[in-house]
């Protein structure tokens, strides 16, 4: 079974590649494999929904199942922000770092409740078909600086309590079993599996 990832995120796409690795029968594609692909907006309000919205825009963009996945951080002290507008958290045209670094400032007068999630949700949509969705969530602590260079996104600021370090210090490997996006690529797992089965 072929499948698009609805991404041109390079980090993204290692980590998928890595975790699908082991499913037989299936044939990674990526966006750059085809010429002017839609881009799609992501201005749902869940991260299920930009997910979905994606995915179903590539599968019939291609004619080819796709997956697609939208992330973010929920900080609790901020009612759950960036959420689905992590990516553009402070503008389209900021960096990982005036991102993380424009969450530290608003966690200044916060209070003290620095807890916070990632989440992942991830769509494998079917041409003119069904829609599966999963989704995984990393509970952690937002840091008071930024620490290692490991991982990308918000990950040099969120602290996990039982490494007693930020997502950006552990090892990919590590990561790659404890991240949001490795817990719902794991369920994405199961499912690409059963259907490479019925193919």
């Amino acid at each position: 079974m072929k499948l698009v990832l609805a991404t041109h995120n390079k980090n993204k796409i290692r980590e998928i590649k890595e975790k699908f690795s082991h499913i037989e029968n299936l044939e990674l594609l990526t966006l750059n494999q085809f010429q002017s692909p839609p881009e799609v907006d992501e201005d749902g309000s869940t991260f299920e929904e930009n997910a979905e919205k994606k995915a179903r825009a590539i599968a019939e963009f291609t004619g080819l199942p796709a997956m697609s996945d939208d992330s973010g951080l929920c900080v609790d002290a901020l009612d759950g922000r960036p959420g689905v507008l992590s990516a553009r958290y402070g503008g389209d045209n900021t960096t990982d770092k005036d991102r993380y670094m424009k969450l530290l400032h608003e966690m200044e007068s916060s209070g003290d409740d620095r807890n916070a999630q990632f989440v992942c949700a991830i769509a494998i949509a079917i041409p003119h078909g069904t829609c599966h969705t999963t989704r995984g969530i990393c509970r952690g602590i937002i840091a008071q600086e930024p620490s290692g260079d490991q991982g990308f996104g918000y990950d040099p600021v969120f602290y996990l309590p039982q490494y007693g370090k930020t997502m950006a210090e552990i090892p990919l490997s590590e990561k790659n079993k404890i991240s949001h996006r490795a817990l719902a690529l794991e369920k994405a797992a199961e499912i690409l599996a059963n259907l490479t089965e019925e193919q």
